[in-house]
Formats: structure tokens, sequence, C-alpha cells
């Protein structure tokens, strides 16, 4: 019997293992032998995958972007020299993947966004010396190059997200993952040959492409996604309204070049003997904490406005609920470490280490049910008339009581 799956990325970043873009993926142009190896490379793998599913080491405070709607479509040109754009805030510099942990990132990048009832219109800002990209077929696993990555979770449930990636060329990935890769380590979860129905994009270089002879400024770049595609994937199913929040984060993969005989060459160490590419850089809008961007509990808010960019300033207002959705994460995370250690889970907040967790002045006492394989714990919303649930792969929703 033979398997259409392959082992797609491993990435590694200050030694440290690293599941980026597809870790599973079906791909008709790779197989394995039998089914053996890949139950077998699951099964080594899954402590290492369960590491994503364990608190950070930094405190994470993910940040957040009011974005105000287009008075017009934006023509894609990537010159993002539209008046409304004019009016669009910048977001905050991107920072490294870990936070506080590592040192700001050495190029600038920042983003900025627009909306209308057709689209989310998304434009970045990276500073670039040395503006490169090889890659032109679309589907490429474009983080082998310079790329800009984009994260969008409409709900929030931390399942059914999108993923977007383009490099200098325009050249575009995006794919579906149906959860994490760390919420299941034997099915594929990445729908590669999902698409964007719809999607535009553009580019424009501010110097020369693959070209080392000069210096360059950076690029920039425009993005209009198809608000119907992230509808499909909300909980209202419905054209976000004013103050509705969707969890949403930005990439930055930057390799160390060097030139090599006239060309572009990426930087290479020797690891057990043989020459490889030094670990790329990881820069984001909001930190992770840790080197995993399929972490989508600490992926930024964008909160629509129903305000024409220019024409007034909303406030960002947290969601009420995000302590108890927190509350709910930081279980989930101990249930994994506990599941891992005793292969069961338990209802026990003690042996979580969770008894004397406070949440607003009182102990987080949430209802945990639980049988071999599953559980699920519920906690009361801050309205009363609602329950917030999570379960073992991660998922989390809230529901009428």
């Amino acid at each position: 019997m033979q398997i259409l799956s392959k082992i797609h990325i491993f990435r590694f970043f200050d030694q440290e293992f690293a599941a980026k873009g597809s870790f599973l993926r079906c791909n008709n142009n790779y197989k394995m032998k039998n089914t053996i190896p890949f139950l077998i490379i699951c099964f080594l793998y899954l402590p290492i995958i369960a590491l994503f599913g364990q608190e950070t080491p930094v405190t994470i405070n993910p940040r957040n972007y009011v974005c105000y709607r287009a008075s017009a479509p934006v023509n894609m040109d990537g010159l993002l020299n539209e008046a409304d754009w004019k009016y669009a805030p910048w977001s905050d510099d991107f920072g490294d993947i870990k936070g506080s942990l590592k040192p700001v990132p050495v190029f600038r990048t920042r983003v900025k966004m627009l909306w209308d009832s057709n689209f989310l219109y998304i434009a970045a800002e990276l500073e670039e010396p040395h503006v490169w990209a090889t890659l032109t077929e679309r589907e490429s696993v474009i983080f082998y190059d310079n790329d800009f990555e984009v994260f969008i979770d409409p709900d929030g449930d931390t399942h059914h997200y999108v993923e977007y990636e383009m490099n200098a060329l325009n050249t575009q990935w995006d794919l579906m993952l149906l959860k994490p890769y760390r919420d299941d380590t034997i099915h594929n979860v990445a729908i590669d040959n999902w698409n964007y129905n719809g999607i535009k994009s553009a580019v424009h270089v501010n110097g020369t492409i693959n070209n080392p002879e000069d210096t360059d400024i950076g690029w920039t770049l425009e993005i209009a996604i198809p608000l119907d595609a992230l509808t499909e994937l909300s909980s209202t199913g419905k054209i976000p309204g004013k103050g509705e929040q969707y969890r949403i984060n930005f990439s930055r993969v930057e390799w160390t070049m060097d030139v090599v005989d006239g060309k572009y060459k990426k930087r290479t160490h020797s690891v057990d003997g043989k020459l490889k590419p030094l670990p790329e850089n990881n820069w984001v809008w909001s930190p992770q904490g840790v080197i995993a961007m399929h972490q989508p509990e600490t992926w930024g808010f964008l909160q629509f406005s129903g305000k024409t960019a220019g024409k007034g300033v909303d406030a960002y207002v947290p969601d009420t609920d995000n302590d108890v959705k927190w509350a709910l994460r930081l279980l989930y995370y101990k249930e994994s470490a506990y599941f891992n250690k005793h292969r069961a889970y338990t209802a026990d907040l003690k042996l979580l280490g969770l008894d004397k967790y406070m949440l607003h002045g009182k102990l987080f006492t949430p209802e945990i049910k639980t049988t071999f394989t599953m559980y699920e714990a519920t906690f009361p919303g801050s309205d009363g008339k609602t329950s917030w649930h999570i379960v073992q792969d991660g998922r989390i929703w809230k529901e009428m009581r």
C-alpha cells in the first residue's frame, strides 16, 4: 500500500525544531514506499510536536490593529499611493518571532490594512538592501526564498485558518489548515489544493531584483483577499460587522545571503559534516514566543471599523472573554503535557497545576469531562448567558448556556 504524502518542512532556527509551512502535506509528486516509515516518523516526532502545545517561555501580549474602510477599491500595483493608504495607520514594526528573547530585526517591516465589502486589503513595506527571489511557480514552497506571509483565523477557534505566502516576484502559495500541525500528527491537516479564489496581489521593487551589484531600498506589496473566502471560515458566515475581530498575523522570512560569482547564495555552515544554509530569520508582527507560526491563539487581533479611513478614529476594544479563553488555553497546554506523560487526560486541576489559578479574582473552576482519548472543558462567559468550550485538539468555541 502506498501513501501519497511527504514530510514537508522541518526548519531549524537556533538549533530548535520548528514546524513552519506544511509539516505533513499531500502531494502527488512525492511518494513514500509504504505506511510503515510514515507511521514511524510520526511516532518519533510526536513528543516534539507536542512541545508546541505547551506554554511559551515569555509573556504573550498579542498586538491589535483597527482596520478602516477604503473609500474606493484599491488598485493592485504595489505602490501604496492611493489616498486611503495615506490615512491607514502603519502597524508596529515587526520583531523576532520569539519576542523579547531575541534582538530587534536588522531590517524594518511593517503593514497596514483597509477593507470594503469585497476585500481585505493588506499593504506591506519591507526594507531590504538586496532584493532577490527565485521561485516563479504558484504553490511553490515560497519561504525557500525571502518572503512575506499572512495567517488569518476568522473566528478565532484555532481551526480552519488560512495561510498565504508571496515573494518579491509576486509568486503565491495559499493553503487552508484544518487545525494546527501540533494537534494532529497522523492525518494531513494542510489542504494545499485550497485557493483564495479571486485574490489579487502586486509587488513594487524599490531598486532592482536579483542584482548583487547595487544596493536596494526594499520592496512594497499589496494584497486584496476576497472576504467571501474568509466569511466561509467564520462563525457567522457574514461580512464582518463594525467591531468584529479576526485573529491575524504576518511573518517575514529572511535568509542570510552572500554574493558568490556574481550571484546571491545562501550562507552555509557545517552540520554533521555537511554544508547547509544558516537558519532563516523569522520576523513577525505579533510575537509568538516560540518558533511556531501555527499557534493561532497567540496571533494578533484585527478589528474591523465602520469608519472610512481618514474620517475618524476607533479605539481597539478587547473581547471581555479573552481572559476566559486564555485560561482554557492554559488548561489545554497542561492537559497536553499530562497526556504526553501519562497517556490519559485528567479532570483533576491539582494534577494539572491549575488548582490555585485565579481568574477575575476567583479560583478558575472549569467543568472537565474526560474519556480515554478525549476531554472537554467548559467555563461560563462574562455575559452569564454563554459558555466557552475547549477540547483536546485545541479547538475553542462559544455556545449558549
